[in-house]
């Protein structure tokens, strides 16, 4: 099979085609012929060397956003067949091995498509929609009109945020750019700040939580819009250490947030795909053979929501 191997951490062009054996699967694993994968920041951060936990784990193939056919099914695995139609967030945060046309995943981090969803919109229903649900229902749950803040709510995190607290019931506001305002309002966000011509913690108050994409300065400027007992959830690993403390500190909730497989949430994201509630948006699609290129689509920081790579 063909697969896109990283042997060199490093930019883009250190992604390498090559030939490899389809994978053996394991008793509680699938065998699954890659339709479509879609690209996220941490593949990106992978590559580049910036996540310790990989330094020894080269060579390696990158990717966990899959979406395929089942082709064939370990002993033990009772809830899948040959020619079911899959997608889901593999193997995280161990490597994936997405970039190739086999891979194999354990069933459990896989959910049906529904029949009226195609392949490339349900490879982007990985890693930033389970990130969003986790984000507004794993720590303090949004509830129904409560005012929800989105950071960068143009990208693959936020727009699914976006849709999801406006699912809850909540009044939503994105902080984006202003080209990317009406995208951002057409998601369902009741207002959009453009964060490089106003100081969002001037204009935003009475927050109870924030959906933080970017840390660093966000975290303590978003606590400034925030209500008392409020929450906020900072989703960068590297720039997030601090918002537990910086919460506190005001009497506030803080909570980092590592995304973490969860059939029951895959699950509940393959219904709202399918009844339509929750629209993925994809700004590029890319073929197997332009991986370096989709690679530095997404190093751009421009991305508005969500790129896909089909096979």
């Amino acid at each position: 099979m063909k697969a896109v191997i990283l042997k060199t951490f490093g930019p883009a062009e250190n992604l390498e085609y090559t030939e490899k054996e389809i994978p053996v699967m394991g008793s509680e694993e699938v065998l699954i012929q890659i339709r479509s994968i879609s690209i996220n920041p941490i593949d990106v951060k992978v590559r580049a060397g910036q996540r310790p936990a990989f330094k020894d784990k080269l060579p390696l193939i990158l990717g966990w956003d899959i979406a395929g056919d089942v082709v064939s099914t370990g002993k033990n695995v009772q809830n899948l067949k040959a020619g079911d139609r899959v997608f889901g967030m593999i193997c995280f945060p161990n490597p994936g091995n997405a970039y190739a046309e086999f891979t194999v995943a354990p069933a459990k981090d896989l959910a049906l498509i529904p029949d009226n969803v195609d392949y490339a919109i349900a490879s982007c229903a990985g890693i930033a929609a389970l990130t969003a649900l986790q984000a507004l229902r794993n720590f303090v749950p949004v509830q129904a009109k409560q005012r929800v803040l989105v950071h960068a709510a143009a990208g693959g995190v936020g727009h699914f945020s976006i849709q999801l607290a406006k699912h809850f019931g909540a009044y939503v506001i994105g902080t984006a750019s202003a080209s990317n305002k009406d995208f951002v309002l057409s998601l369902g966000a009741d207002e959009c700040i453009d964060y490089k011509t106003t100081v969002f913690e001037d204009q935003v108050k009475d927050i109870d939580l924030v959906i933080d994409t970017i840390g660093g300065d966000y975290i303590e400027r978003s606590l400034k819009t925030m209500k008392p007992g409020a929450t906020i959830v900072s989703i960068p690993s590297i720039l997030n250490t601090q918002v537990a403390a910086l919460a506190q500190a005001q009497g506030k909730h803080g909570y980092p947030l590592l995304v973490k497989q969860n059939t029951e949430d895959l699950n509940f994201i393959a219904e709202l795909l399918g009844k339509g509630i929750l629209k993925p948006f994809i700004s590029h699609v890319f073929a197997f053979d332009e991986m370096i290129a989709a690679h530095q689509q997404i190093e751009s920081g421009k991305t508005r929501g969500k790129i896909v790579v089909s096979f």
